[in-house]
């Protein structure tokens, strides 16, 4: 998608153009309002991350269009980036001078394009902080200029569109209909009531559903009852989402369809599950509709036999990553680089770092990535192993903000897998403490919920991984790389659970899993000094092993090894970690 960004002058309408020249002593040109669009849709920083259809929002027409390039991210990891940004440019956090539209634009087009927006935009505010009078004025500026800046967007009308969209972003449309076609797959617009009028939409739609189950609920325009429980249906539509295909035949239109089937009174309800009649029943019950929908469900998707166990630990949705965010005296970590720690990317990297610890991530703009990137990359390439691990401490410490770890997560020079590669390189001479810290870093990149697709589903990158991983959770010398070779595992784990839990296709192959809970297994039996190792060690095992496929790879691997007697071994040598050994113990 090309990605422009939309200038606008909002001077013209505040204060800032009559005061610029009396008072400041400088004449400013514009007071800068910027807007990132690409896919047909507009995004800014006011009342919090906002959307609008390109042009459309209560700035009017831009003065000045650039083009920053092309992105070839998906949509889908876009949103899902922007979801970061959203906890950070909150409507509490706007401040005109110090975190406006114009560092959110130059965030996010970092992200999309690999660099920033023109520096004459985001150094305006700094200008004028600069002047005498600029400080004094700086609080009845922002208070003046807050009722433009974050006013309301207009009500929005799409423009005309020979294709829809594939995705819109919340704030802009209703779900997207599905009535004018069904070639869609249902997986994108999931929780919709389809309404076909002809045959053979309704025959693909009963054909998606084949290893599932659907619903299809006749009506008609002159049924009064049936409007009774449209609403429950489309509760139930929404409630199934993916597990089920819900279809609304209105009678009237859907000639075709009525001949085959026959409806004699509506509201008429026929279930199929796994392609075959299942019941039919008519009237507008809502409490009977609801539980023969739900049953049906039930019976496509029959829960697993661990959702049926009291396991509270391995039951919970893990989201929050185990990460490292300790800083070291900053002077002393720089001075360990030598002549690197004098290079502008570390000295912005420094600034990043501390103003994020001093002030919160919304008093803190995005350092330099590409020339960070281009740092880690040179000093990879001409430094010694034993004069690496500063470089990678210092940005382990970035990584904790989802923003840089999702910029990092589609870096195309792969700044994080050149640094495991080297330490799996370097194997058994690699420094203790590069690998330490290396261990510690990728911990931290989970902080973003683009890595683990990355880090999973593509060989190159996961091949490292597991490398690092693996290696490091066997290494009999040092306990700390232990614990966090298991904190490593843990958020490998939690992020494939999190997508098991909630229903979605496992990030890890199976495969994959067998290989690391192989050296979980193998780790759990060697540890007999650090207890958080050994938590560590637990959670991931049980995590991975949790709702697994019955009589599949992973149960074959469990069975060879005596994985239930490898836990209960554990349990005995640490009786702190009883109870969560107890749950691991149920699902081996």
């Amino acid at each position: 998608m090309d990605v422009e960004l939309y200038v606008y002058d909002i001077s013209k309408v505040g204060p800032l153009s009559q005061m610029s020249g009396q008072l400041l002593g400088i004449r400013i040109e514009a007071v800068y309002h910027t807007a990132l669009v690409f896919g047909g849709i507009e995004y800014f920083f006011g009342a919090g991350v906002q959307t609008s259809y390109p042009g459309r929002t209560h700035h009017g027409r831009p003065m000045e269009v650039v083009p920053m390039g092309t992105t070839q991210l998906p949509l889908e990891v876009i949103l899902e980036y922007l979801e970061s940004l959203k906890a950070i440019y909150t409507m509490e956090s706007y401040d005109l001078f110090l975190h406006n539209c114009n560092n959110f634009t130059n965030d996010f087009a970092m992200f999309l394009v690999g660099k920033g927006i023109p520096d004459h935009i985001t150094s305006l505010p700094q200008t004028v902080l600069n002047t005498p009078f600029g400080q004094m004025l700086k609080p009845q500026l922002d208070s003046a200029m807050r009722g433009i800046t974050q006013a309301p967007v207009p009500p929005n009308e799409p423009p005309q569109m020979t294709t829809r969209p594939q995705l819109i972003p919340n704030g802009l449309s209703s779900r997207p209909r599905t009535s004018i076609g069904i070639s869609q797959k249902k997986e994108e617009v999931p929780g919709v009531v389809y309404k076909p009028t002809r045959l053979k939409q309704l025959d693909e739609l009963l054909a998606s559903a084949k290893d599932s189950c659907a619903v299809i609920f006749f009506t008609s325009a002159t049924c009064p009852p049936c409007k009774i429980v449209y609403p429950a249906y489309d509760e139930l539509a929404a409630e199934a989402g993916s597990k089920a295909v819900l279809i609304k035949v209105d009678l009237t239109d859907a000639y075709e369809i009525g001949a085959k089937y026959q409806v004699r009174a509506t509201p008429t309800f026929m279930t199929f599950i796994k392609g075959e009649k299942e019941s039919q029943w008519s009237g507008a019950n809502e409490a009977q509709l609801r539980g023969n929908v739900r049953l049906l469900i039930q019976m496509a998707h029959p829960p697993h036999p661990h959702t049926l166990l009291r396991l509270p630990t391995l039951q919970r949705l893990h989201k929050t990553p185990v990460t490292y965010t300790k800083i070291p005296p900053m002077e002393k970590l720089i001075a360990k680089m030598g002549e690197s720690g004098s290079d502008p990317a570390i000295d912005t990297l420094k600034k990043f770092v501390t103003t994020r610890q001093q002030s919160g991530a919304v008093e803190a703009p995005l350092p330099d990535l590409p020339a960070v990137t281009a740092f880690i990359s040179t000093s990879f390439q001409k430094l010694p192993p034993e004069s690496l691990f500063p470089i990678v401490d210092l940005f382990r410490l970035a990584l904790v903000d989802p923003r840089v770890s999702g910029y990092y997560a589609e870096d195309a020079s792969d700044t994080v897998f050149r640094i495991l590669n080297t330490v799996n390189r370097l194997d058994t001479s690699c420094p203790y403490q590069l690998r330490i810290v290396t261990l510690h870093m990728t911990c931290n990149v989970f902080t973003s919920q683009l890595f683990p697709i990355k880090l999973f589903l593509e060989p190159s990158y996961s091949a490292p991984l597991f490398q690092l991983v693996t290696s490091s959770l066997l290494d009999n010398e040092h306990p700390p790389v232990r614990v966090a070779a298991s904190s490593l595992a843990f958020n490998m784990a939690a992020s494939n659970h999190q997508q098991r839990i909630q229903g979605n296709a496992d990030f890890l192959p199976e495969g994959s899993q067998v290989e690391l809970i192989a050296s979980l297994l193998e780790a759990i039996g060697r540890e007999k000094e650090s207890k958080d190792g050994m938590r560590g060690l637990l959670m991931a095992v049980g995590l991975l092993k949790y709702m697994t496929a019955k009589g599949g790879e992973v149960d074959d691997l469990c069975e060879a090894v005596g994985a239930k007697d490898i836990i209960t071994e554990a349990r005995g040598a640490f009786p702190d970690l009883k109870d969560l050994a107890k749950e691991v113990e149920q699902v081996m």
